[in-house]
C-alpha cells in the first residue's frame, strides 16, 4: 500500500500565517495522469495528509489539521493539474467566474470528471464526511481555462437562481478540521467512452447501497398508503380547492388544478389567496392526463367507479382541447381578479365560465399564456400519453385519432437537420427559431416510435430515428441538455447569452435533467423498435449521466430523506425533485434488458423518494419540517405535498427548505402514477418487498 505522510512541525505564528500553497506529491501510479496537486494553507498550523489506494485505479486523499487558534480564510483548498489536456470537462454545478464555488448543497453524486482520448480523471469529495454538519461548507469548483479542479472549505452566497460565490472570509474556529476526496483514472477505451458509468456505479456501491439495505428513504411503509393519502386528499379533504368540473363541448369534464398552496388548506386560519392562475395543464412537467392515467389504473385495481370517473372526465377534457391543422394548445384556464377582503388583496379565479385555452408561458417569448406559442415538446408528451391510454387503459380510437392527426403533422414540419421546431406561432404555425436544435426532439421521437408500432406506418419510425440521430450527434456528444426549463424556468441565468453556448470557464453547457431523461427514453424505445444494439448502448451512456443527478448518500444538513431523488440542472439547487417520478421506470427497464441490479434498486429508490416531501404521519422527517413552516397543517392535509425541498439553494432543521404549494400533477398525482404504472407493468413483486401494499 502507498502511503504518503507529510510531518511537519506545527507553528503558532501570532501575526503571520504559513505559506500560501504546499505541494503534495503524486503518487507514481498517479503521474501519467496528474502533473501537480496543491494544497492552500494560510492555516497556523502545518496539515498532515495521506495518500492510499483503496482498489484499482481508485485513491483516497485524506488531509487533516488541528487549528490551534481561531482564523478567517477566504478558503482552504486542494488543487488537482490533470498532466492532459481533457476535451472534455462535467460537474454538477456551474461556476462561470472564479469567485463562484460548487458548494455542499448540491452534493447529490459530487465529483468532477474531465477525460480526453486516452485519460479519464474524476475526483469525488468523500462525502462519509459530511455525515455530522461541517463549520465550514466543502466545495468544488472545475476550470477549464486553467485546466484545474479544486475542491476544499469556504462558506458561500447565492447569487442568482441558483449560483454559489465564496464569501469574502470564512471563520475556521480552533478545532479539528478533516477533509478527504477519492482520486479515479482510467485509460480503458470503453469506460472512457462512456465517462459516468464507473463513476456513479462506484459512488453506488460505495454509499448508495448501504441506505438501500437500510430501507432508504421511506423503512418498511406501504407505497399504497402514500396512494391513498393522494387520492383521498384530492378528492376528499381539499375536493374543493382541487377538483374543477365544467362543460366543454357539451360533455362534463374536469381534472385537478393546476397548483394549490397552504392558504386554500381546510385549516388556513386566513383568507385564500392563488398562487398562479387557475388552470389545467396537459404539458411535459404537468400534465392532467398522466396523473388521470394513474388514478384510472389505481381505479380499476381497487374496482372504485367513482375515482374512474375522474379520470374519464380528464381523459374527455384532453380530447376536447381543439386541434388547429393537427396541432393543439397546452392548457385550460381562467380569467383572474384581484379581490379586496378587510383591506387586503388576494389573488382569485374568476370561475370557469370565462375559461380560455393556453400554452405554457414557460417560454422566451411571452408570461401571458393566451399568447404562449404552441409547444411541440408538450404536445407530443400528451399524444404519446394518448397513446398509452389506448393501448393499456381503454381502446378509445379517438385517442389514437387525435394522435395521429397531431403526428402527421409533427413530420410535416421536421427540420432538414432532423429536428423538429421547440415553438410554433399561433397563426401561421411556422418554427420561431429558437431552441429548434434542443434534446426536446426525443421526446416526439418517442411519440412517434409508438405511433408506429401501433401502426406499422414506415413514414414515423423514419422520422423519428432521423430525428433520434441528429440528437445524439448534435446534443448528447457535446452534453448539450438545452431544454425550456433550462431557460425559461425560475433559473434565467444565461437566458439572454447562453443558449446554444458553453460556459467557458467550464467547457459545459448549462444542462437540465429532463432532456437527457428525454434521449434515454427515446433511445430505449428506438431499441425496443429496431433491436440494433447500438441505440442501447448510447442509451445506456445517457442514462449514466442522468444517474449523476441522484443522491446517493443522506447529508446530515439535508432534514427529510434524501436518497433516491433527484436534482434538476447545473444552475439550481433542488433536492428530491418530482421529476423522480418521471424517472423512475426507465432506469427498472433499463436495470432489467442489461441485468443491472444497481439500476433496479436506483429506480426504486427514486420511486421512493416521489413520496418523502409528502405531509402525513408516515414521514416523520418531512411532517417535522412541515409543521415547523406551516404549523396549522393537521389530518386534512395528510397528501399535501411539496414538487422539492432545498429549491433557494438553502436549509436549515427549522423548516427552511419546505415549500408552500403542491403541484398535483407535479407531485403526489405523478408520484401515485408512477407507482401504479411500475405496478401494473411488472408486479409487486418488482419492489423486492420494499414498501408492498398489504392489500
Amino acid at each position: 500500500m502507498f502511503r504518503f505522510i507529510l510531518i511537519g512541525i506545527s507553528i503558532l505564528l501570532s501575526n503571520s500565517l504559513l505559506a500560501n500553497e504546499r505541494e503534495i506529491p503524486v503518487p507514481k501510479a498517479l503521474q501519467s495522469y496528474i502533473a501537480k496537486i496543491t494544497m492552500s494553507n494560510g492555516l497556523t498550523v502545518i496539515p498532515v495528509f495521506e495518500f492510499k489506494p483503496v482498489s484499482k485505479n481508485v485513491y483516497h486523499l485524506q488531509v487533516s489539521w488541528e487549528n490551534d487558534m481561531d482564523i478567517s480564510l477566504p478558503s482552504w483548498e486542494i488543487c488537482i493539474e490533470p498532466k492532459f489536456q481533457p476535451n472534455f470537462h462535467w460537474a454538477p454545478h456551474l461556476t462561470p467566474t472564479d469567485n463562484h464555488i460548487i458548494n455542499q448543497h448540491v452534493f447529490r453524486s459530487a465529483g468532477m470528471i474531465v477525460k480526453d482520448d486516452k485519460h479519464m480523471l474524476s475526483v469525488i469529495p468523500d462525502v462519509s464526511l459530511l455525515q455530522k454538519i461541517p463549520q465550514v461548507d466543502w466545495f468544488m469548483d472545475l476550470n477549464a481555462v486553467d485546466n484545474k479542479l479544486s475542491l476544499g472549505m469556504a462558506n458561500a452566497k447565492i447569487t442568482d437562481h441558483i449560483l454559489y460565490e465564496k464569501e469574502t472570509s470564512s471563520h475556521f474556529k480552533s478545532g479539528r478540521y478533516e477533509f478527504a476526496a477519492y482520486i479515479m483514472v482510467d485509460n480503458n477505451k470503453s469506460v472512457i467512452q462512456n465517462p459516468f458509468g464507473r463513476v456513479n456505479k462506484w459512488m453506488w456501491e460505495e454509499w448508495g447501497e448501504e441506505l438501500w439495505k437500510k430501507k432508504e428513504p421511506l423503512g418498511s411503509v406501504a407505497l399504497e398508503k402514500y396512494v391513498e393519502h393522494t387520492y383521498n386528499w384530492a378528492f376528499n379533504y381539499w375536493k374543493d380547492q382541487v377538483w374543477q368540473e365544467f362543460e366543454l363541448n357539451g360533455k362534463k369534464v374536469g381534472a385537478p388544478t393546476f397548483i394549490v398552496n397552504v392558504t386554500q388548506s381546510p385549516n388556513y386560519p386566513g383568507e385564500v389567496n392563488e398562487r398562479e392562475f387557475r388552470s389545467i395543464w396537459n404539458q411535459a412537467w404537468f400534465s392532467s392526463l398522466r396523473s388521470a392515467s394513474g388514478l384510472m389504473r389505481y381505479a380499476k385495481r381497487v374496482k372504485n367507479k367513482e375515482l374512474a370517473s375522474y379520470a374519464i372526465k380528464t381523459k374527455e377534457l384532453a380530447l376536447g382541447f381543439p386541434q388547429v391543422n393537427g396541432f393543439f394548445p397546452g392548457l385550460i384556464a381562467t380569467e383572474m381578479q384581484e379581490v379586496i377582503v378587510e383591506g387586503k388583496k388576494y389573488w382569485r379565479s374568476k370561475g370557469w365560465h370565462t375559461q380560455y385555452f393556453g400554452n405554457s408561458n414557460r417560454n422566451p417569448f411571452t408570461w401571458d399564456p393566451r399568447l404562449a406559442p404552441y409547444h411541440v415538446l408538450d404536445m407530443s408528451y400528451t399524444a404519446n400519453l394518448m397513446l398509452s391510454w389506448y393501448q393499456e387503459l381503454e381502446k378509445d380510437e379517438r385517442l389514437l385519432e387525435y394522435a395521429k392527426v397531431y403526428a402527421n403533422s409533427l413530420i410535416s414540419i421536421q427540420r432538414k437537420d432532423g429536428f423538429f421546431p421547440a415553438w410554433l406561432d399561433l397563426v401561421t404555425q411556422k418554427d420561431l427559431d429558437i431552441l429548434s436544435r434542443s434534446p426536446e426532439s426525443a421526446m416526439s421521437s418517442t411519440f412517434l416510435l409508438q405511433l408506429y408500432e401501433l401502426t406499422k406506418e414506415e413514414k414515423y419510425k423514419v422520422s423519428a430515428l432521423k430525428a433520434l440521430d441528429s440528437v445524439v450527434e448534435n446534443n448528447m456528444k457535446q452534453g448539450q441538455w438545452e431544454d425550456f426549463e433550462t431557460y425559461w424556468s425560475c433559473s434565467r441565468f444565461g437566458s439572454q447569452e447562453l443558449v446554444g453556448e458553453k460556459v467557458k470557464r467550464n467547457n459545459m453547457f448549462k444542462q437540465n435533467t429532463l432532456s437527457i431523461y428525454y434521449l434515454a427514453q427515446s433511445l430505449f424505445q428506438a431499441f425496443e423498435t429496431t433491436g440494433n444494439k447500438r441505440y442501447l448502448k448510447l442509451g445506456q451512456i445517457a442514462l449514466d449521466e442522468l444517474l449523476m443527478w441522484q443522491a446517493v448518500w443522506q447529508p446530515s444538513y439535508i432534514y427529510i430523506r434524501s436518497f433516491g431523488g433527484f436534482g434538476v440542472m447545473n444552475v439550481d439547487a433542488e433536492w428530491n425533485d418530482s421529476r423522480q417520478s418521471l424517472f423512475a421506470e426507465l432506469i427498472i427497464q433499463y436495470g432489467k434488458k442489461l441485468k443491472r441490479k444497481d439500476y433496479i434498486q436506483r429506480g426504486i429508490a427514486a420511486l421512493e423518494a416521489s413520496f418523502v416531501l409528502m405531509y402525513c404521519p408516515e414521514n416523520k422527517a418531512t411532517q417535522e419540517q412541515w409543521q415547523k413552516r406551516w404549523p396549522f397543517l393537521a389530518e386534512q392535509d395528510y397528501g399535501f405535498m411539496m414538487e422539492n425541498y432545498g429549491h433557494d439553494g438553502k436549509t436549515n432543521k427549522e423548516g427552511l427548505g419546505i415549500g408552500e404549494f403542491t403541484i398535483y400533477d407535479w407531485g403526489n398525482g405523478a408520484a401515485s402514477e408512477t407507482y401504479n404504472r411500475i405496478i401494473d407493468h411488472w408486479g409487486e413483486s418488482i419492489l423486492q418487498g420494499r414498501g408492498v401494499a398489504t392489500n
